[in-house]
């Protein structure tokens, strides 16, 4: 039973609390936004004081967003700092292989992992501030140093840049010689950019705010639904 002095909180609010994501209905569309923040936690759970976006939480957000027909489109905010790759990977492969509008900003940083996640989107912004950090797959803990080990990391790497090379307008050999600068990084390789520099490079598709974003993913909203509507 319901106490009566217990406050009850709107779904908007708990899901902001618990997911960082919430579903705003305008006279434009409907657009469903999600959050990736912090460290990406895939199969381990990361420490309690790490702020951590769970794949577990988007996954299934994802897929619903997708198949909701009173969803119109899906905007995805990024501020990350890498993390576990299988996770983000497999994140973004569901943004990219969703059929309604998707439009990301990268907001703060979008560094490793976080690179396919904002390019995944069928649109891309980074706020002018903003910075990605490219670098190699990097492994934590205990490595058996044998040759399948390093093949292992390579494969990796491979399936990293394929998809951002696909989703994006960079050429994989550029990409690869951003990984691999070494001056920038004061113990590692790798390359910092600005968010001027990652639209120059072809990486993201235009420097832009929370408004560009926004009018973007409602015009491709407003297209599609002229599409639909033609082909009934």
């Amino acid at each position: 039973m319901q106490d009566e002095n217990m406050p009850i909180h709107a779904p908007e609010e708990n899901n902001i609390a618990e997911t960082g994501s919430i579903t705003a209905r305008t006279a434009r569309g409907t657009v469903h936004c999600i959050t990736i923040v912090g460290q990406i936690e895939g199969h381990m759970e990361l420490p309690a004081q790490n702020k951590t976006t769970k794949y577990e939480h988007l996954i299934p957000q994802i897929a619903a967003v997708e198949q909701a027909e009173e969803i119109d489109g899906m905007l995805v905010l990024l501020n990350t700092v890498g993390g576990d790759v299988e996770a983000g990977l497999a994140i973004a492969e569901l943004i990219a292989g969703m059929t309604k509008p998707t439009v990301s900003l990268v907001l703060g940083g979008g560094h490793s992992i976080g690179v396919p996640l904002a390019v995944a989107a069928k649109k891309s912004f980074i706020a002018a501030s903003a910075a990605m950090t490219i670098h190699p797959v990097r492994m934590n803990g205990t490595i058996i140093a044998v040759p399948q080990a390093f093949e292992y990391l390579a494969k990796i790497q491979e399936r990293i840049v394929d998809f951002i090379t696909g989703h994006s307008a960079i050429s994989a050999e550029r990409l690869q010689q951003l990984m691999r600068e070494t001056g920038q990084l004061t113990a590692d390789v790798g390359t910092v950019i600005s968010g001027k520099q990652a639209v120059t490079l072809g990486l993201i598709d235009a420097v832009g705010t929370l408004s560009d974003a926004l009018d973007a993913l409602y015009d491709m909203i407003a297209a599609r639904h002229k599409t639909m509507e033609n082909g009934k």
